[in-house]
């Protein structure tokens, strides 16, 4: 079963995260229809260059596009936020004042960080899934494509410097082979201060209207022949096979607009009782532990700016899918998604008991789904919690993790491995010390260990717990001891410990023993759950077999699992409840409006209130005058597509995406097409804030601005 049985016709055009290399099949006659005046070549070839070539996976989890002949790249001012957070300092703090480079001298190295092209994409399905036919068990299945998997990774691999990975298709019915050019060497060239890249912070995150200046500008170095290479001065801008040229006409309601980017993840296809345990078990877990560990990080915050600079990143990261996760649940209740679910698979068992055959093969689909799903329910939602309160919560365990093999090493007496892995956990160390206060995570160890235990049953606690009630009677107490105690807690201690490691100190640490006790709940409840998720998987992919034959006319498109993906649709208002309208664009105004001067989410810089009250916007203001900020289009989006181009119909640069809203937080699992927001900040507010702002006018002379 492919994608390329179906047809474009049956599926609106704003929803659906397209492949590619299937646009010509499936959509460009539409996104024709719509004001797209490319062909599916311009925007995908092998043969020559494409939009395709200019846009990347920024970092581990973003998208970026390159927008200049010497390798600028524009993305949101979130995705660059940790590398920013990695290069500020008390001195030199960039989050806070921001950072602009006039020359390529000044562009700053940020150790780490990575850009990834795609060369390739090609459908492999045949070749992965080659001997699977008559295999009826599943592990056997899934191992056979395991092989084969590995064989055609090996077969195509080339270097360090590229990547060939197999990622799987609705559900494992389809597969296709993706090859990335990855660029190791990525400067910092301007970011605006947080003040406004993160206007408006967590009060303002998933919400419209919204007035974030959400954009850094970032390089990719190359060699002198423009290969890929490691950090050297030698190294010099790269000379891309496309980049974005860059409109300032402005946007109107019922503009064609189209997003090309990575998109993480989406559960469009999710049976009633897989929505159900992501609402109450993965959504819960994360909403109650981060509250109560982010309100902890925010007060330290608060009192320190160098707790503020170590925090910053993380903080940030920790509350945007928190607040993802409440506002999916309440969506998920309001529009009833649970019982649209039901009545879609009460039809699709009334078409699968329609013919014998049909029967055989997907009868009993939803019946072994929904016992499946109520075997993994208590061992999922041990998992979920123990990684929320005890391995992704406290730093200290979760560091601690990666003293195993050293411990390994140093009962077997093994040198050479001791001598490599004291290294690895130096540079580790050197990372972590640099953005930890161990006071902080004091308060963190106690407040989500007394959670937990408030939470799972005796079975699911680690070891550790009954020392705490039986000796120190409270986490607190218990926590306190640990920092005072612990070789990890103290960056001293744990470097003095490096330098003459002995097995019996690391193995009697107290964060080493409780995060071992952690790992071994962890294990055993992982074994027991793994064949349950495997069996949910497999009778997934039945299913969505089944949806696919079943509505053989409609065009389906896969799940996002950040790989690239397009959506396309149009600028417009939105009505999201009773009486109320939302126009699609918000301006200055609204930031000066919004101005408080007691909350640190919405500080505005002197310097930008003059460029506002002299109404010194340059050729970037709007047709009326006034200077657009962030813009509403119906395009499908998730998370991964932050910092994805907004491209118009010419194939210009109109607005980067960085947000959803918060009425369709649902929509990784259902897509409401009336409700269904992608914010996006204007271009025209990007080159305003690097030029009148920023006074960056050499990255201004770098890019092709068309009037």
């Amino acid at each position: 079963m492919t994608v390329a049985l179906a047809t474009a016709t049956a599926v609106r055009a704003d929803e659906g995260m397209w492949i590619l290399t299937l646009l010509d099949k499936l959509n460009i006659a539409t996104m024709q229809e719509k004001g797209c005046k490319l062909s599916a070549d311009d925007i995908y070839s092998i043969n020559h260059s494409s939009i395709k070539d200019a846009v990347i996976i920024f970092g581990g989890g973003c998208t970026g596009e390159i927008v200049s002949e010497n390798g600028l790249i524009f993305t949101n001012h979130h995705c660059g936020y940790s590398s920013i957070q990695q290069l500020s300092s008390v001195e030199h703090n960039y989050l806070r004042d921001g950072f602009w480079s006039h020359s390529f001298d000044e562009d700053l190295p940020v150790d780490g960080l990575k850009v990834k092209f795609v060369k390739r994409f090609e459908d492999c399905t045949a070749e992965v899934l080659k001997g699977t036919e008559e295999i009826t068990d599943y592990e056997a299945r899934n191992q056979l494509i395991e092989t084969n998997t590995n064989k055609l990774i090996e077969e195509n691999s080339a270097d360090e410097f590229h990547q060939v990975i197999i990622e799987s298709f609705f559900g494992g019915n389809q597969y296709f082979l993706i090859e990335y050019t990855i660029y190791q060497d990525i400067r910092l060239v301007a970011t605006p201060p947080e003040s406004i890249g993160k206007f408006g912070h967590e009060t303002d995150n998933w919400m419209w209207p919204r007035h974030t200046g959400d954009f850094s500008i970032f390089r990719v170095y190359a060699d002198k022949d423009g290969n890929p290479a490691e950090y050297s001065t030698s190294n010099k801008p790269l000379k891309p096979k496309h980049y974005l040229p860059i409109s300032i006409k402005g946007t109107q309601k019922g503009d064609f607009a189209m997003t090309i980017g990575f998109p993480g993840s989406t559960e469009r296809y999710l049976t009633s009782y897989g929505i159900t345990e992501r609402m109450n078990v993965d959504n819960q877990s994360m909403i109650g532990p981060r509250g109560v560990k982010q309100e902890i990080w925010l007060a330290d915050m608060h009192k320190s700016e160098k707790i503020n600079i170590q925090y910053a990143s993380k903080y940030a990261r920790s509350s945007n899918y928190w607040k993802n996760s409440i506002g999916m649940n309440r969506g998920l209740e309001r529009l009833n998604i649970v019982e649209k679910k039901q009545q879609a698979e009460a039809q699709f068992q009334k078409w699968a008991e329609s013919t014998p055959e049909l029967k055989e093969r997907y009868g009993n689909i939803l019946n072994e789904l929904k016992e499946n799903y109520s075997k993994a329910h208590p061992l999922q939602k041990a998992i979920s919690y123990l990684y929320e309160c005890q391995f992704g919560g406290p730093e200290i365990f979760r560091f601690a993790l990666n003293t195993r093999q050293l411990l390994s090493a140093l009962q077997n007496n093994d040198k050479d491995k001791i001598d490599t892995e004291i290294q690895r956990i130096k540079d580790l160390a050197e990372a972590f010390y640099k953005d930890y206060n161990a006071p902080t995570d004091q308060k963190v160890v106690a407040a989500l260990g007394q959670y937990y235990a408030e939470t799972l049953s005796k079975e699911y606690w680690p070891e550790y717990f009954a020392q705490v009630t039986k000796k120190y009677k409270s986490f607190e107490k218990y926590s306190a001891d640990l920092f005072k105690k612990s070789i990890f807690a103290d960056q001293n201690k744990f470097n003095n410990f490096l330098a003459n490691p002995k097995a019996k100190v690391l193995k009697n640490d107290p964060a080493y023993k409780a995060m071992l006790s952690i790992y071994d709940v962890y294990a055993d409840t992982y074994y027991n759950i793994d064949p349950i998720q495997t069996q949910i998987e497999n009778l997934n992919r039945l299913y969505i077999e089944g949806l696919m034959k079943m509505q053989a006319n409609k065009a389906f498109y896969s799940d996002a699992n950040f790989t690239m993906r397009l959506s396309y649709g149009s600028v417009g208002d939105y009505d999201p409840s009773d009486a109320v309208h939302y126009k699609h664009f918000t301006t200055l105004k609204g930031v000066i409006e919004k101005e408080d001067s007691t909350n640190w989410e919405f500080i505005v810089s002197p310097k930008l209130k003059k460029l506002y009250e002299a109404a010194d916007y340059g050729r970037y203001a709007d047709a009326d005058g006034t200077m657009h900020v962030c813009f509403t289009t119906n395009n499908d989006i998730t998370g991964g597509n932050s910092g994805s181009p907004v491209i118009n119909g010419n194939g210009e640069l109109i607005g980067l995406a960085f947000d959803g809203n918060w009425e369709a937080m649902s929509g990784d699992i259902a897509f409401e097409t009336e409700l269904q927001k992608c914010i996006n900040v204007d271009i025209r507010y990007v080159l305003f804030i690097i030029e009148k702002y920023g006074e960056a006018t050499n990255i201004i002379n770098e890019l092709k601005i068309v009037d």
